[in-house]
């Protein structure tokens, strides 16, 4: 994703001010919501002046954008790991593995419930979410290759992009429901995801 900022920090001081900012938008956010995550609110939360936030975001939309950018970032990281993890350990269910670890995260990222389940995504962020759910698609082949029961195909990048779709479709739908997940609801994904990659490593 290109950065949805207007100007990129360079210096430790100016990433320290945007971290700030951006602490006092996510707070805003949740406690708030979408609406109220207005360029003046964040400066007032974040006790800066509007110009200083202006030099890195314009409007609500680069807040937004700069926000679901860090929250991607984050969710990517835990995939590089899980890959590094999965060669290592030789997980039984990677599939149980992915689901319960993403399901903490979602668990504890409340700013990225509130941006995903309310009404403030920009188009901008709705592209880079498609770029990141391709990414996220690539952590799951890479865990896959690691654990040795694929070989690497186009058919295997396709079945792991569907893969992703289904179980962000529906942690979000558990999350909606129970703020804690709907257990019942996640665990059906578990099932479902095993058959279905099941019969993907089936076929190598």
């Amino acid at each position: 994703m290109d950065t949805p900022l207007r100007r990129t920090p360079r210096q430790a001081r100016s990433r320290a001010r945007l971290a700030l900012l951006l602490r006092a938008a996510e707070r805003i956010l949740v406690e708030e919501g979408v609406e109220a995550l207005t360029t003046t609110r964040v400066a007032a939360e974040a006790k800066v002046s509007v110009g200083s936030l202006y030099q890195y975001l314009p409007d609500r939309g680069a807040i937004i954008d700069a926000l679901a950018a860090g929250w991607f970032s984050r969710l990517e990281g835990v995939m590089d790991d899980l890959v590094r993890a999965a060669a290592v350990e030789r997980w039984e269910d990677p599939v149980g593995v992915l689901i319960d670890a993403y399901a903490g995260i979602y668990r504890t990222e409340h700013g990225f419930r509130a941006l995903w389940f309310g009404s403030g995504l920009t188009e901008r962020t709705r592209a880079a979410d498609r770029e990141h759910k391709r990414r996220m698609a690539d952590g799951i082949r890479r865990v896959l290759l690691a654990l040795d029961v694929v070989r690497d195909d186009e058919p295997l990048a396709r079945a792991c992009h569907a893969a992703v779709l289904t179980a962000d479709a529906l942690a979000q739908e558990a999350f909606r429901r129970v703020p804690d997940g709907d257990a019942a609801l996640l665990e059906e994904a578990k099932v479902m995801l095993r058959g279905y990659l099941t019969e993907v490593v089936a076929r190598y």
